[in-house]
């Protein structure tokens, strides 16, 4: 058989067999559950007892942040707004928006004009000034003033290659320097199933000078560049790569400064990463590894066959994630071992989640797909 005809006919078996996967997550529970991601040996399924905060009229609250003054959480939502929480009288009230094209911008979603109104993903104050910067997947790295408003672009290339997917970044207020990541140089957000289907290796760590305004690229070649998080010494730098299922190290300091290493291997998708007050860290999993994700990220073929097939977004997120929705928070110790795995594992409150955020024993949860926040009381719990 010659090259051509393989090729046909590896595709007609990959059809066969998403057909009957699709099929068996429509239709058949019991065979279903054979594709899904089990739940994590050691875990506790507490989330779904979580405390859910709906955003009326809204979609997508990605990441979470409380101003100095402890205010908030702000959040930013899928049509280019970032909001902030007023408490259960007033509720959500709009803060900032990182465009001035907002005609056209009235819908909850609508991926197919989100490089007009804008895509706010990470979003992190200073501390000390009391300004928010933004890392807006389409119009790049911004910063707004305590008072909100419209934000200002900061970053849009670095090394004369274009912010193609600013994901999310972390400050180093002692040194005026902040860390943010571009996921992609070939990819937008919309296109993310893409990004990770393809295998896509374009993903880069850059570093932001305050006083200079000078941009550096640090690591590039990354699978998906996602969350990243400084240590509670600023030594290291931890930066999810998404498609790879891990967590990297990068050196800042030190005898390693400048040398990379993998800090966590994890069961699944990382998004966001965010330390807590005792220097631990939470990282919040999109989902687990289904058994046909698995193969997916094996061989990258199998991927790229996919993407040529007639599947929805919906279907080609089925496969990868193992059809059942679900959340899983998994907290690492300063040294990135697994100090305790919080799941929702049928999906009956929380699925899909994208940043874990503690304070004051609390853990507060978005994602980038659903349209509310989750609560989950340690002390109660």
């Amino acid at each position: 058989m010659n090259r051509n005809k393989k090729i046909v006919a590896s595709a007609a078996i990959v059809i066969a067999i998403v057909s009957v996967i699709i099929s068996i997550n429509q239709t058949n529970t019991t065979l279903r559950n054979l594709f899904c991601a089990p739940c994590i040996e050691g875990s506790k399924n507490n989330l779904e007892g979580s405390k859910i905060i709906q955003v009326t009229g809204a979609l997508g609250p990605e990441s979470i942040a409380f101003d100095p003054n402890g205010d908030g959480p702000y959040t930013g939502v899928a049509d280019g707004r970032i909001l902030k929480w007023q408490g259960d009288e007033l509720g959500w009230t709009e803060f900032a928006v990182t465009t001035s094209q907002r005609k056209e911008c009235v819908r909850p979603f609508a991926p197919d004009i989100e490089h007009i109104c804008g895509r706010p993903l990470g979003i992190r104050f200073d501390k000390k000034t009391g300004d928010l910067y933004i890392a807006d997947a389409y119009l790049g790295f911004q910063v707004v003033g305590p008072e909100g408003g419209l934000a200002t672009q900061l970053v849009t290339e670095a090394a004369g290659q274009p912010l193609r997917f600013t994901n999310d970044l972390d400050i180093d207020e002692h040194k005026g320097v902040i860390y943010f990541t571009d996921s992609s140089t070939g990819f937008q957000r919309r296109q993310f199933m893409s990004s990770i289907l393809s295998g896509d290796k374009t993903g880069r760590l850059l570093k932001y000078e305050k006083t200079t305004k000078e941009v550096t690229i640090l690591l590039q070649g990354l699978a998906f560049a996602n969350g990243v998080a400084l240590s509670r010494d600023r030594t290291f730098i931890l930066i999810a790569e998404t498609s790879n299922c891990r967590i990297l190290r990068f050196w800042l300091h030190g005898p390693n400064s400048g040398k990379q290493d993998v800090f966590a291997e994890l069961p699944g998708f990382p998004d966001n990463v965010r330390i807590n007050s005792n220097g631990e860290f939470w990282v919040a999993l999109h989902a687990k590894k289904g058994l046909f994700g698995k193969l997916i990220l094996l061989n990258s073929w199998l991927g790229k066959t996919l993407l040529k097939l007639p599947l929805s977004f919906r279907q080609l997120h089925s496969l990868l994630v193992g059809g059942k929705p679900h959340a899983t928070a998994i907290k690492l110790s300063e040294k990135g071992e697994v100090l305790e795995v919080l799941e929702d594992c049928e999906g009956k409150t929380l699925s899909f989640i994208s940043e874990v955020e503690e304070k004051d024993g609390q853990l507060w949860m978005g994602s980038v797909l659903m349209p509310f926040i989750g609560i989950y009381n340690r002390f109660r719990n």
